[in-house]
């Protein structure tokens, strides 16, 4: 039995953080709240890019593949676009995202975008927490100079999405993911929570005030949490804030752990969400090699059946690694949980690109 979602519509009558977004995605946060009444959309990251086996073929991916259908949110990453290379940090040409994105986008999809941005005080990855990194950026600070720049290598990238009629393309975007966790420059353990706070409201309004971007969803979002407290103690108020979510990934063979885990995280979730009248999502899950055959079913769509949340996005197929071994979070076409994948894509719970293709997400 589906839990009635109080005060669910109550956001159609707001607009989102960006006062002055374009309509098409204030039409996608008002429509975004609509359409958990109806299912879960099923996202990918990098899902147009690449599978495995495979790498840049037209039209093609590993959803499709086994469903015959698109996922409802495609998912795309912006690291290094901030020290200028041609393409991003698993290797997808900027060029050929934006390509991707529009086809996405042309056919209803939802497009979301993180940014494992380099460490702005060392020069290194986002994986080095050199201390002082969050303070050195912020306004007044040694690298504040630095990291507007980036900003503004953000912001054109942003602002070049374009539908073929010419109307800015809407994007989710999700900036210092996985906040809570301490393996990103920008985590609990290496800045004060006020430091974090600062440092999204000032890219946010960077983006939105003087590089005048309209087309972003802000979306605020944590790794595992234990409690609400804990989830909102590096929040940045509700006026920055579009979608809230949380990144949970199954580690070991315990299905019933992950499922009452990531069950009560989405209930705290929907409580925050309905307080604050926020989209919740799940930003980020998956299951490394896929072991189980019934994942889909026995595990993940039990987890999340119960819960109205906006969308679910399975981490990128990556394929073979250096060492031999395969990346893959969900099935290719003959891998062992890909009949199961198929019958959780025909449950009325998920939403895949044929689903809201139909809810013109964007009117």
């Amino acid at each position: 039995m589906l839990l009635p979602v109080a005060g669910m519509l109550k956001a159609q009558s707001n607009l989102p953080a960006d006062k002055n977004a374009d309509p098409k995605t204030i039409a996608l946060y008002h429509n975004l709240q609509k359409l958990r009444q109806k299912g879960i959309m099923f996202g990918h990251q990098d899902d147009l890019a690449y599978g495995v086996g495979w790498q840049y073929e037209n039209g093609r991916s590993d959803v499709k593949d086994v469903t015959g259908d698109y996922p409802a949110v495609y998912g795309w990453e912006l690291g290094r676009i901030e020290i200028d290379q041609p393409q991003n940090l698993d290797g997808v040409p900027f060029d050929l995202m934006k390509k991707f994105i529009r086809e996405g986008y042309e056919r209803g999809g939802v497009i979301t975008i993180s940014w494992h941005l380099n460490n702005p005080l060392t020069g290194k990855s986002a994986w080095d927490p050199a201390p002082g990194t969050v303070a050195s950026v912020l306004p007044g600070a040694a690298k504040n100079e630095l990291y507007k720049s980036w900003l503004d290598k953000v912001a054109d990238f942003m602002l070049s999405l374009k539908d073929k009629n010419g109307d800015p393309i809407p994007v989710i975007f999700r900036p210092f993911h996985e906040l809570n966790g301490s393996w990103f420059w920008w985590g609990k353990n290496h800045c004060p929570a006020d430091e974090l706070m600062q440092l999204y409201r000032f890219t946010e309004t960077y983006l939105r005030d003087v590089k005048n971007v309209h087309n972003l969803l802000y979306a605020f979002n944590t790794d595992r949490f234990s409690s609400e407290a804990e989830y909102l103690e590096r929040y940045p108020g509700d006026e920055y804030v579009d979608v809230i979510g949380f990144d949970i990934y199954q580690r070991g063979t315990d299905n019933a752990k992950f499922i009452d885990e990531t069950g009560k995280s989405l209930t705290t979730l929907e409580k925050i969400a309905t307080g604050k009248n926020k989209i919740p999502a799940l930003t980020e899950f998956g299951y490394s090699g896929l072991p189980d055959p019934t994942w889909w079913t026995n595990v993940l769509l039990k987890a999340v059946q119960p819960h109205h949340i906006s969308y679910m996005l399975a981490w990128r197929n990556a394929g073979k690694k250096t060492d031999g071994s395969e990346e893959f979070y969900i099935p290719y076409k003959g891998q062992a949980s890909a009949g199961d994948f198929i019958l959780f894509y025909k449950s009325k719970r998920t939403l895949f690109e044929s689903d809201i293709a139909k809810e013109k997400l964007y009117r």
